[in-house]
């Protein structure tokens, strides 16, 4: 599909790509890794267009569609359903030119929109905004009235829409709550054609990919499988390469030994001669160098304080309004893991910003020591840096008491070096000021962590790095992330954010992604107001238990819903067989119109017959089972 060939790149003093060749499997989905800064955003922008190679090639099948998540969605008066489904650009084109085509070309115009499977466009739509997050009410609402967040979701909701045969995201999970993350994870893995992901979150490029490309020292590697398969190959290989050093050290060793010894006697000159050039033609082998990743500095509390750290009893919480979270009864104690789940205005912020002391109950018992310590990372406080201080200005506020070199000395164990220290903040990755916040936050040995969102900016080695400081750490810590990787292996105890209260999870991470997976599912099933479809009657109640369960009735209401469903298929095939005849529009423009109307109609009539037809069958099966 995608192919890179001796790709040569030099920007900002310094060279990004070195003779880089890969070609890319069609329909393959490749997670794109590399550390921090090394230039995985740059080679989009090479495969793009954006940046001009230096050397080198970047190559697509002709008339190949890409397709790529702008920075966020622009707030306009437009629908969020249309400005979805706009990124079609066939479909807005051809639905444009049935107002000023002729009768001749309708016929190819209808064949085409059916056969890209137009009319199905609004629910496919409905059911991708469905598993990111958004309601059957924001569908009709103009983007202007969304967050920037969530405009980043539609950016990448129409991206999936579109389905481009080589799709570009560049940390997509990033803007995503762990709902998301976990519909996208799923989504991926299905998707029809080649896609690129940048990503550091493990658990989507084990579960969602079928190579790893690896960027490393200017060079492009591709690896079959997911993230653990690729670390297992690439450590073999480095493995492989250092015995292979070691070994020609040793025969270029041997053979110097042989020419230093002989090389003045006349009787060995011509051996000695024959061994120096035997010595020029060993390869030469770089030794391998461990990269070396900073650790995460989070101490524990000096002195433990007796149980609970908190108690709620009835709290209720909000902003002077409705409240946001009420009937909260939890009690959380010195050695608790907790992972909080729950999408995103589900309350779980508001829940940090109460436990954290900076918004106080509305109704309720909050009981906490006085003595507790609490330390607070949230991702807006990244957003929230001044541009132009520095690190070293930023540690000189926090520690007033402390000499220069202690300070520089604290940065240098947050992974800060001496070249960092006074780089403003503006001119640092995501990464580095992720870094110095989450050191700075955990600096006075807090006896609660709250941590929101911590590995938005690091690279997978620095979240490992991260893991292994809080299984160190002998604190409380609340976790609120879409890092399925980091929950599973930091939270021993699961909460739910929920209809407007915070609950115990009765589950493990598994349970909870079936349970998402499955809202999703039957989210996608549900009713839009993309089309104004009668709800379909409730079930009636189960009856009662019997020894012998009759099914008699329900299969022959699955048979009379299957026969149902031959009809509507064949009289919208009949339809579309007329529709796609151009002398019809030639000599009967009103039939032709006719016809349009009507298969709108069967259209309709086809997904309630097989919505009809999926419910009898269900209700079959379950009565066969339990008979």
């Amino acid at each position: 599909m995608l192919q890179i060939h001796d790709l040569v790149f030099d920007s900002w003093g310094r060279r990004f790509f070195d003779g880089a060749t890969v070609s890319l499997p069609k329909d393959s989905k490749v997670g794109l890794v590399g550390r921090n800064g090394v230039g995985k955003s740059t080679l989009f922008k090479l495969i793009t267009g954006e940046f001009i190679p230096g050397g080198g090639e970047v190559s697509l099948p002709r008339q190949a569609r890409m397709g790529q998540v702008a920075q966020e969605h622009p707030a306009t008066p437009v629908p969020l359903i249309d400005t979805v489904l706009a990124a079609d650009e066939e479909r807005s084109r051809l639905l444009a030119a049935l107002d000023t085509a002729s009768p001749d070309e309708l016929g190819d115009i209808y064949a085409r929109l059916i056969e890209i499977d137009a009319d199905r466009a609004p629910s496919r739509a409905a059911e991708i905004l469905a598993g990111l997050g958004f309601n059957n009410e924001d569908l009709t609402r103009p983007m202007a009235e969304f967050s920037g967040g969530w405009r980043m979701r539609v950016a990448l909701a129409a991206a999936l829409f579109a389905e481009p045969d080589l799709l570009l995201l560049d940390e997509p999970t990033n803007y995503l709550d762990l709902e998301g993350a976990l519909w996208l994870e799923n989504r991926l893995r299905k998707y029809p054609h080649t896609a690129i992901i940048i990503s550091h979150d493990r658990e989507l490029l084990n579960n969602s990919v079928t190579h790893i490309l690896h960027l490393k020292d200017g060079k492009l590697e591709l690896y079959p499988g997911g993230y653990d398969a690729f670390e297992l190959q690439l450590t073999e290989k480095l493995r492989l390469q250092e015995a292979n050093r070691a070994k020609v050290d040793a025969q270029r060793a041997h053979l110097q030994s042989f020419v230093d010894r002989f090389r003045a006697k006349a009787s060995k000159a011509t051996q000695a001669q024959s061994r120096l050039k035997m010595l020029a033609k060993l390869p030469p082998v770089s030794a391998v160098v461990e990269e070396h990743v900073a650790p995460f500095l989070l101490p524990s509390p000096e002195r433990p304080l007796p149980p609970p750290l908190l108690r709620l009893e009835g709290v209720q919480a909000g902003y002077g309004g409705a409240p946001i979270l009420k009937k909260l009864n939890l009690r959380l104690d010195l050695d608790d893991r907790i992972g909080l789940l729950g999408v995103n205005g589900a309350g779980k912020s508001t829940f940090a910003k109460l436990v954290a002391g900076a918004l106080e109950p509305e109704a309720g018992a909050f009981h906490r020591s006085g003595k507790m310590k609490v330390g607070w990372f949230h991702q807006h406080q990244i957003e929230a840096l001044d541009p132009d201080d520095t690190p070293l200005e930023i540690i000189r506020r926090a520690l007033p008491g402390d000499t220069e070199a202690r300070r520089r000395s604290r940065l240098a164990q947050f992974g800060l070096g001496h070249e960092k220290v006074e780089t403003k903040v503006s001119n640092l990755s995501g990464g580095e000021r992720a870094r110095l916040l989450l050191n700075l936050v955990a600096m006075e040995a807090p006896h609660l962590l709250i941590l929101d969102e911590p590995t938005n900016h690091l690279d997978i080695d620095s979240r490992r790095a991260l893991l292994d400081a809080l299984n160190d750490y002998q604190g409380a810590v609340i976790l609120i992330t879409h890092d399925r990787s980091l929950m599973e292996l930091v939270a021993d105890r699961l909460w739910l954010a929920a209809d407007g209260t915070i609950e115990p999870f009765d589950g493990d991470m598994e349970d909870y992604a079936k349970f998402v997976l499955d809202r999703a599912r039957v989210a996608a099933r549900a009713p839009t107001q993309v089309r104004e479809d009668k709800p379909p009657e409730a079930p009636p109640p189960p009856a009662p238990a019997r020894s012998k369960v009759p099914t008699g009735t329900a299969r022959r209401r699955a048979e009379a819903a299957e026969a149902s469903l031959g009809r509507a298929t064949e009289a919208l095939a009949r339809i579309d067989a007329a529709l796609t005849n151009p002398e019809l529009f030639a000599k009967d423009p009103g039939k032709a119109a006719r016809l349009a109307r009507e298969r709108d109609a069967a259209q309709n009539a086809l997904e309630a017959a097989e919505l009809e037809w999926m419910e009898a069958q269900e209700a079959y099966e379950a009565l066969r089972a339990g008979a």
